[in-house]
């Protein structure tokens, strides 16, 4: 794995990001902006995965990044859980639901990827070092 000195760097980072752009654009019109609840409830979640995946990262600790990634891995199966509801309601199209769902998801997997190569690496958070 090539050295990562930023958050920036990390894929799962990138993904997150573009997947919170996504569920802006979607909830921003319609049905969906007029629902509060929801509208506000899934972009926390969108928000939290990479948000969490930053903060654990600065942390400088390999334990510490790896309880950040499993809150972010946990945000990422209620945005997805979110876009059931959302679904249900008709405020995205089968099409939009299964765009937004295999985005969320391959998040998800990279998030569980990272957590696994780190949880096995000899890798230690910088204020260890």
């Amino acid at each position: 794995m090539a050295k990562i000195n930023k958050f920036e760097d990390l894929e799962c980072w990138k993904r997150a990001r573009r997947f919170t752009n996504e569920i802006y654009k979607v909830t921003g019109t319609g049905k969906f902006a007029r629902d509060f609840a929801l509208r506000d409830q899934i972009r926390r979640a969108a928000i939290s995965i990479l948000s969490n995946v930053a903060e654990g990262f600065e942390r400088g600790g390999d334990k510490e990044f790896l309880q950040f990634l499993s809150v972010a891995k946990g945000s990422s199966g209620e945005a997805r859980s979110q876009l059931y509801v959302a679904l249900d309601q008709s405020y995205v199209s089968q099409n939009q639901f299964e765009s937004l769902s295999k985005s969320v998801t391959e998040v998800s997997q990279l998030i569980s990827g990272l957590r696994k190569y780190l949880r096995q690496s000899s890798l230690r958070g910088s204020k260890y070092r």
